[in-house]
């Protein structure tokens, strides 16, 4: 801590005392709650300056320290650092008080300035007088908070467009957009908006716990949704998702969600939108009014600030946009193929058996053995049907030694003819015959459940129909029924080549 001097009034007094109370050294002490050294001080200064009460009575305290003090600590003044430069400093990566108050020294050295103890008890005093959110020190570029306000817009079809807002952490720049609700696809199209909007790219960024984007919230581990994980890898940034209940870890856009409220939702209360779209461009509107407002206790305003701290210190941007994507576990079948959404993949036909990951996003899906990619397709969308590239195919069109086309015909003809001819069918429809591997190991694992003699009057009633997929066999086994008749009329059963398709819940 600096020494402190003691007050001019607090001298007078000890002068008063002294001459005019004829009082000790040590009652002097007690009386002002100093101590006997400082009394024997400025006594001692007084006598040297040939003072006593009856000069100084009505002395004011300047010309009291004038004549009493050194002419240098009475007379030459402290230069003020300015603090609110000193405070945006800090600010950037590698600068320290140590530094600033070495700059501050060296600027004017035939002047009296703090030493460095001062100097940060100056600042620290200066710090508090700030608004919590101003005085937490974020490093240039290093933090983008965000957040969704808690104040929604109204739409005149009954829904309400609800707000996302993002601050930088050192100049607290601001963007907002409108959302329709609050799930996970809104978030991640809010922060690629607003990664845009700044042109650059943070070290971290910080949400709160919501579960749209945190899949197990906790306050020490955090479980991070797949899809904010893969944005992040994408943009080569981080997620430090905030504690929860803890406002302080996210104080600024805490206050950037106060400043959007009061300075554009406010001024949008008595407007009319028919969407959401609508919403978003009134936003867009005012956010650089609001951006551009000079700081009340700062130099500058968040824009100023923003080219001049946070702006330099971000990352770039990647050459193409960030893609919403899910994430699947798939299990590769017999086929060396992956079904996603109704419709199978190939991939190598080496992973037979394993467990991979889909990638799913509007455009492509991506398998992934341990995080690389092992295949990548164009999107399709058509239930039932087979993307396959040819490498990914065994010699000879063989998914795996022990499953060949005949072996499946064999099995079904030890069923019946007529399950033979069905199995036998459903190769050589596909195009490859490694595509109907699942559907003839479906049909065949209906004898299980139906038993031989039934799967094989329904195999035979399908040849005669020409209906003869898996999932027409299985309709008839499960209802006792054949609705593929044109009419929509039943189909009669009561034939003796049928009877073994008759159960509990025959259609009569």
């Amino acid at each position: 801590m600096p020494k402190q001097r003691m007050a001019t009034h607090m001298i007078k007094d000890v002068i008063r005392l002294k001459w005019d109370g004829k009082l000790s050294h040590e009652q002097i002490a007690t009386a002002l709650g100093i101590s006997k050294g400082a009394v024997s001080k400025y006594v001692g200064l007084a006598s040297a300056a040939g003072l006593d009460w009856e000069t100084v009575r009505g002395w004011d305290e300047k010309r009291l320290a004038s004549q009493l003090l050194p002419r240098s600590a009475a007379l030459t003044p402290y230069v003020e650092p300015d603090w609110g430069r000193i405070h945006l400093e800090l600010a950037r990566k590698g600068v320290t008080l140590i530094l600033l108050w070495e700059e501050y020294a060296a600027s004017y050295p035939d002047q009296r300035t703090w030493r460095y103890t001062q100097f940060c008890e100056h600042y620290k005093s200066y710090a508090k007088r700030l608004k919590r959110s101003m005085r937490q020190l974020r490093r240039a570029g290093e933090k983008l908070f965000i957040d969704y306000a808690g104040s929604t817009v109204p739409i005149s079809d009954g829904t309400r467009a609800h707000v996302f807002v993002s601050a930088m952490g050192a100049s607290s720049y601001t963007f907002a957009c409108a959302t329709p609700a609050e799930r996970l696809n809104d978030w991640v199209e809010s922060i690629v908006r607003s990664l845009i909007f700044y042109g650059g790219v943070p070290q971290l960024i910080v949400p709160d716990q919501p579960r749209a984007l945190i899949s197990k919230p906790d306050r020490y581990e955090p479980g991070t949704h797949r899809t904010l994980l893969d944005l992040a890898r994408h943009y080569d940034t981080s997620v430090l998702a905030a504690r929860p209940g803890t406002p302080q870890d996210k104080a600024s856009v805490e206050s950037a969600v106060q400043v959007v409220t009061r300075w554009i939702l406010a001024r949008l209360r008595h407007e009319r939108f028919d969407s959401v779209a609508q919403v978003d461009r009134a936003i867009a509107s005012l956010l650089p009014s609001l951006n551009d407002r000079p700081f009340q206790k700062l130099p500058g305003s968040r824009a100023s600030v923003f080219a001049e701290l946070d702006r330099p210190a971000l990352g770039p941007l990647p050459a193409n946009r960030y893609e919403l994507a899910r994430f699947k576990t798939v299990k590769v079948h017999i086929d060396y193929h992956v079904e996603v959404d109704g419709h199978r993949y190939s991939v190598p036909h080496a992973l037979v058996g394993q467990s991979l990951e889909a990638r799913i996003t509007g455009r492509a899906v991506e398998l992934l053995l341990r995080g690389n990619r092992v295949a990548c397709h164009a999107r399709n969308d058509r239930r039932g049907g087979y993307t396959t590239v040819e490498e990914h195919m065994p010699a000879a069109h063989r998914a795996h030694k022990e499953w060949t086309p005949q072996r499946l015909i064999d099995w079904g003809r030890r069923i019946g003819v007529a399950t033979g001819e069905v199995v036998t069918r459903l190769l050589k429809e596909r195009k490859h015959p490694e595509h109907g591997y699942r559907s003839c190991l479906g049909l065949l694992a209906l004898a299980k459940r139906y038993g031989n003699a039934r799967l094989e009057a329904a195999s035979e009633r399908a040849l005669v129909l020409g209906a003869y997929q898996y999932r027409h066999v299985r309709e008839v086994l499960v209802n006792n029924r054949d609705r593929l008749k044109p009419d929509g009329t039943p189909n009669d059963w009561t034939s003796p080549a049928h009877a073994n398709l008759r159960g509990p819940g025959y259609y009569q």
